[in-house]
């Protein structure tokens, strides 16, 4: 996973990742950080963005990431975990929880 790299979708407003996040069990906690979606392929990423978000697509860019800077990028954001997405029109995402 370190040697490959991984496409993100990130807001062009306030800079915010594309997450998936668990349903909050108790609304009086704070909502938790969520898993960073990340895409194989480039044309992934775009056609999840078109697929789900055609209406609010021009607000979002791709963003491409090594995989030798996504432990930090985790840290730093405190995303629970990944979400790779592996089919971006259904989607079907597997979930990887960060130890």
């Amino acid at each position: 996973m370190l040697s490959e790299t991984f496409y993100l979708i990130r807001s062009k407003i306030d800079g915010q990742y594309l997450v998936a996040r668990p349903r909050a069990t108790d609304p009086d906690k704070p909502p938790d950080p969520g898993f960073l979606l990340m895409f194989r392929e480039y044309a992934d990423a775009l056609s999840y963005l078109n697929t789900h978000g055609s209406g609010v697509a021009d607000r979002f860019a791709v963003e491409t990431i090594p995989g030798t800077q996504l432990n930090s990028l985790l840290k730093r954001w405190g995303f629970t975990g990944v979400g790779v997405v592996q089919d971006p029109l259904l989607p079907q995402i597997q979930f990887l929880q960060q130890e």
